[in-house]
């Protein structure tokens, strides 16, 4: 059986990364500069062979998927699917709003001065989401145990169904804190909160129900597209 690896790309740069707004189920495109970005990462992937290719249902990350596709040589070939589980973190009423407000507001729910003070802290996934679920007036955000389930689930369904049907690769895009937070649950001491970039590439291999993580938030492979398309 062929080894299963995962590439689970952040999506690329849009127009709510670009003016710093809170981004989780709310949704808004890639912004020109954001899909180039894109697309010198699937130039930069045209030599792998991907099984099958998912992404989240948010829009950003179906668009930034079949951007990427198209670069491929085979893109139109591979099975591409939706899977709501990976999406980013709900974050309520919080949603659209500044990133400034956001992480202004859930230190102090934590009793913080200030974001770098909570980071500083070490501050866990659990207690983050649980101060977001208590700040959010609306009352949509999730609590842990259902973050955690429908992120665990979804990247070890997706994993398995390549190993089920004899191993090899998958693209899976997905957003910057769900990739963080999975990361977590695979290993409590990884600590990668926010710095994963657009388009940055994490790389897990999947054996006998457990990940391994071979890659963290490499953008090497949009480097190696530019150099391609300007050779």
């Amino acid at each position: 059986m062929t080894k299963t690896e995962l590439y689970i790309v952040r999506h690329g740069k849009t127009m709510f990364n670009t003016v710093q707004r809170v981004q989780g189920w709310c949704d808004t495109p890639l912004t020109k500069t954001g899909a180039e970005g894109i697309r010198y990462l699937g130039a930069g992937l045209k030599d792998i062979n991907f099984e099958e290719a998912y992404a989240s249902d948010s829009g950003r990350a179906i668009e930034t998927a079949r951007i990427i596709l198209s670069q491929l040589p085979n893109g139109a070939k591979v099975p591409f699917r939706v899977d709501k589980r990976i999406r980013e973190w709900c974050f309520g009423s919080l949603e659209g709003g500044y990133d400034a407000e956001m992480w202004g507001v859930v230190p102090r729910v934590l009793n913080f001065h200030n974001y770098d003070e909570m980071i500083d802290k070490q501050t866990g996934f659990k207690q983050i989401c649980e101060a977001i679920y208590d700040a959010d007036t609306a009352n949509w955000a999730e609590t842990y145990d259902e973050l955690s389930y429908r992120v665990r689930t979804g990247f070890e369904d997706i994993a398995h169904r390549i190993e089920k049907n004899g191993g090899g690769k998958a693209l899976v895009v997905s957003h910057g804190l769900t990739i963080a937070f999975l990361l977590n649950l695979i290993n409590e001491e990884s600590n990668v909160r926010m710095d994963l970039e657009n388009g940055s590439v994490t790389r897990l291999t999947y054996e006998n129900g457990d990940f391994t993580c071979q890659e963290v938030g490499s953008t090497a492979y949009i480097e190696k597209g530019k150099e391609l398309e300007q050779a």
